[in-house]
């Protein structure tokens, strides 16, 4: 019988590294993968030259639809972004949409609203809130990938934040349940120093910085570490930010604690001493910090105590969510940057000029986040995986227009940025993917 289709690729990314390879899919799956040049009779053969390099489609474990009950972003024009940026693989926050995803309802609304309008694979991670931990166990039954907490305030009314105090013993009921923990972790007990926040508009960034101290993550990934340690949870601490985050997952990594972190691609790329004054689309919770800081987070990268890289698409600044305050103002402008679209250019236009290679991006971008949500046929160009898989000319370079992309956020602080990596294609389960009709499908946790 022949196969459905087979990718020849000159670069070929696979967890071996990078090699000359036919890659053959039967029924959306990975099935053989052999020789470029390899005798695989399929009813579709595409050839790509070696300018171009075959990778497995990006998993995106951390992105903001805001979908539904809010006009904002939505599971369409989200899922097409994705796409076009080479994810084929995206988890739903359970914050921002009406209602937040924190009991079987709310998770049955949501998937209704995603259900025929998704451009790529989409799971969801479940809310964890004071008031609804006697409804963990729902959520999980209907499928949920994980559960998610905030230990500052969100901005939800429906999804309050979870008392440090009590973190641990939320831990234990997650533990129980076999599901990954997430934790926003900023420590609301961390003031900023006397003096530091500013009575009137914060327009300068280094004031905004100040009413944000760097200590409020290190001491919530402290208690984090604490709750992971003594439940046996795995607690995964998203949009690490700081050196000093980073510092303790490693000292707890090493510890044996069952903790890990994720970073983003604008907390790697962009720096607080270029951000001008007033420029809001900076704005994102946890803020950017110094270049210093930054190079950090790539070291930790690097030595796996950061295992993955991130968007945190959040699209703000939209038409209908108008920044509430004053022009310039960030101590009132809507926090978000939605990069699910330009997460790959830019990760890896940052990665080529230190002298990494796509091996590298791959495992930050694909196989690692898909590790954390369970999903074992996601993120990696491997026999017996999903035909997921994204064509990538490394050395093309594109300008950002905001006007060209797809998402409904047209704000962006990579506006006018040359960026390296241009996606040439997406394969989803071994079809086009952003072309035609949505083909995503929903993935539900089955226990």
């Amino acid at each position: 019988m022949p196969l459905d289709l087979v990718l020849r690729g000159r670069c070929v990314v696979t967890p071996q590294g990078e090699r000359a390879a036919s890659v053959g899919v039967l029924d959306g799956r990975i099935v053989v993968i052999g020789p470029f040049d390899a005798d695989l009779p399929a009813r579709t053969v595409v050839s790509y030259d070696a300018d171009v390099a075959l990778l497995p489609g990006v998993v995106d474990t951390h992105v903001h639809l805001q979908d539904p009950g809010t006009p904002w972003e939505g599971f369409g024009p989200g899922t097409l972004a994705a796409a076009a940026g080479g994810v084929t693989t995206l988890v739903d926050m359970p914050v921002d949409s009406c209602p937040a995803t924190v009991d079987a309802a709310s998770f049955a609304a949501k998937t209704d609203a995603a259900r025929g309008r998704c451009h790529v694979d989409v799971g969801f991670w479940g809310g964890l809130t004071p008031r609804n931990r006697d409804r963990l166990p729902e959520l999980a039954a209907a499928g949920v990938l994980g559960l998610k907490a905030f230990l500052t305030d969100p901005g939800a009314p429906d999804f309050p934040p979870l008392p440090v105090a009590d973190l641990t013993a939320a831990a234990d009921d997650v533990a129980r349940l076999g599901l990954p923990l997430l934790v926003h972790a900023e420590h609301p007990d961390v003031r900023p120093a006397p003096g530091r926040a500013p009575s009137g508009p914060v327009t300068r960034y280094a004031d905004h910085l100040g009413v944000h101290p760097a200590e409020r993550e290190a001491a919530a990934v402290d208690a984090v570490v604490e709750a992971s340690a003594r439940s046996g949870c795995r607690l995964h601490v998203v949009h690490v930010s700081t050196a000093g985050g980073a510092q303790r997952l490693r000292a707890a990594r090493g510890a044996g604690v069952p903790v890990s972190g994720e970073t983003c691609p604008h907390l790697l790329c962009l720096v607080a001493e270029d951000v001008p004054d007033g420029a809001v689309e900076y704005a994102v919770g946890p803020p950017l910090r110094d270049r210093a800081n930054a190079a950090v987070l790539w070291q930790a990268l690097l030595d796996g105590t950061l295992e993955m890289v991130v968007s945190d698409h959040s699209p703000t600044g939209l038409p209908e969510r108008p920044d509430p305050g004053a022009p310039g103002d960030f101590a009132t402008a809507a926090p978000g940057i939605a990069s699910v679209e330009l997460s790959l250019p830019v990760v890896w236009t940052a990665a080529r000029r230190r002298g990494l290679g796509l091996t590298a991006v791959a495992g930050w971008m694909s196989a690692a986040p898909a590790r954390l949500a369970g999903l074992r046929s996601k993120g990696a160009i491997e026999v017996g995986r999903d035909a997921d898989v994204v064509v990538l000319d490394p050395d093309a370079t594109f300008v950002v227009d905001p006007g060209a992309l797809h998402q409904r956020q047209r704000r962006t602080p990579y506006t006018g940025r040359t960026l390296h990596g241009v996606v040439r294609e997406t394969w989803l389960r071994g079809e086009p993917a952003g072309n035609g009709p949505p083909r995503g499908r929903l993935l539900l946790r089955t226990v």
